[in-house]
C-alpha cells in the first residue's frame, strides 16, 4: 500500500473547532490535520490507501460525513506518493 499527502480544503468554514475535529476523528480522518491560514481551512491528510483515488474519495467521504463541505482538493505532486516497503 501506498501513502498519499494532499489536502482537502473546507468551503464555508472559518475554523475547525474542537468540537469539529471530533467530528472528524470519528468519521475515520484520524490521519488527518485540520489547519487554518488567511480565512483558508484545510485538513493535511497522509493516507495509506491502494490508489491515489480511493485515498482522496474516502477522505472527501469522511470530511462530509463529519458535516462539513469540501471546497477542493490540493496535492503537491513532488510529495503526494511515498511508497510502502
Amino acid at each position: 500500500m501506498n501513502t498519499y499527502a494532499f489536502d482537502v480544503v473546507l468551503k464555508d468554514v472559518p475554523e475547525v473547532s474542537d468540537e469539529g475535529a471530533d467530528e472528524l476523528f470519528a468519521a475515520g480522518c484520524d490521519d488527518g490535520t485540520p489547519a487554518a491560514c488567511a480565512g483558508v481551512v484545510w485538513i493535511h491528510f497522509d493516507r495509506e490507501a491502494t490508489s491515489l483515488e480511493e485515498a482522496i474519495a474516502s477522505a472527501v467521504a469522511q470530511v462530509q460525513a463529519a458535516g462539513f463541505r469540501v471546497s477542493k482538493v490540493e496535492l503537491d505532486a513532488d510529495a503526494a506518493v511515498s511508497l510502502g516497503a
